[in-house]
């Protein structure tokens, strides 16, 4: 046997291997049989998890939405003309259908004709700066926003650097908590058990997501450097933290699959998945150990709808938003001296 034809075999094995070891794992392994076979979980697991709620569009026509193959989970409304382009953190992706909703129902001039994404804020700068253009699979399109929300800290920072316009709307603040699956396999009780070898993590990357510096802060205060350093570079390097690129939707999705053990997201995330009804629960993080997220919002410099934006912003941190907000344990900022920390 050639060289060559060796090194197909051997490549077409460790596909086989792998595939076959994928599915295994995914499947019952009582009713495994070698046959081809779909993965044995529920399809909403996967994303969207709203059932289409995050969508204001008043004309859906033909619906094509395929759960793990086709979904554009954190795009949402209709982009042929809106009147109002928001970009949104996605941590809280869940609470933007009532948002609008309430919103609309107060201006209904804007009824179906609000497009907003809620992928992480610092993707949401690459869009900006792209143009407001952006690709997810082979669909390539142009929102430039209105709007754009953060932590208080990153709002400020835009602001002096010009991409946004003042002033920053702070409205509401979240804590941090451990994401676990409902039956906690890896008996994770606290930060301390995220160092412990064989507890399988999924974390924010702090490439994309803010909320790993406060992550990061969080577990220096519960175990020093060791445990920081051994979430966050031993078991990187030993692969059992992985790093999620949209923590919002892979971390729940992850523990959903029996991929990973725990995970720390901010506290709203946990209660809108055991509210939707997943096989997921929380663990909650003391007060010494937590960090505080102040979430806030500015319009963007040049918006195309400025008006809009600021009627958007004024809605943000009125009472009927707040109290959606609180459903999700999101507190209404007061001001004052809290620490000012990114939102994701």
């Amino acid at each position: 046997m050639t060289p060559s034809r060796i090194r197909e075999t051997l490549l077409a094995t460790a596909a086989a291997t792998f595939v076959l070891s994928t599915a295994a794992a995914l499947a019952d392994p009582v009713q495994w049989n070698g046959k081809a076979q779909t993965p044995h979980y529920a399809e909403d697991v996967f994303p969207p998890w709203q059932h289409g709620q995050n969508n204001d569009a008043t004309r859906r026509g033909f619906e094509f939405t395929v759960p793990e193959v086709d979904v554009l989970a954190d795009f949402h409304g209709d982009i042929t003309n809106p009147s109002l382009v928001l970009y949104v953190g996605g941590n809280y992706f869940f609470a933007m259908a009532p948002l609008v909703s309430a919103f609309e129902h107060e201006h209904p001039e804007f009824s179906g004709k609000i497009y907003w994404e809620t992928i992480p804020p610092g993707l949401l700068i690459r869009q900006i700066e792209a143009g407001g253009t952006i690709t997810s699979g082979n669909m390539t399109w142009t929102a430039k926003p209105d709007a754009y929300f953060a932590g208080l800290k990153k709002i400020d920072q835009y602001i002096k650097s010009g991409l946004l316009a003042a002033p920053a709307v702070p409205y509401v603040t979240n804590t941090l908590t451990i994401m676990i699956p409902k039956d906690n396999p890896g008996h994770v009780e606290s930060l301390k058990d995220l160092g412990r070898p064989g507890i399988r993590l999924a974390m924010p990357n702090p490439e994309f997501e803010g909320i790993a510096r406060q992550i990061e802060a969080s577990l220096d205060k519960a175990g020093g450097k060791a445990l920081a350093n051994a979430v966050y570079k031993t078991k990187i390097a030993n692969g059992s933290t992985v790093l999620t690129h949209i923590h919002h939707r892979q971390t729940p999705l992850f523990l959903m699959q029996g991929l990973a053990d725990a995970g720390v997201t901010w506290q709203s995330e946990a209660i809108f998945q055991e509210q939707t009804g997943h096989a997921i629960s929380h663990v909650d993080i003391p007060a010494d150990q937590n960090s505080t997220a102040i979430y806030a919002g500015a319009m963007v410099k040049g918006a195309a709808h400025p008006q809009a934006a600021k009627l958007w912003l004024d809605f943000i941190k009125s009472p009927t938003a707040l109290a959606i907000f609180e459903r999700y344990g999101f507190k209404a900022y007061h001001g004052g001296s809290m620490p000012d920390h990114d939102s994701e």
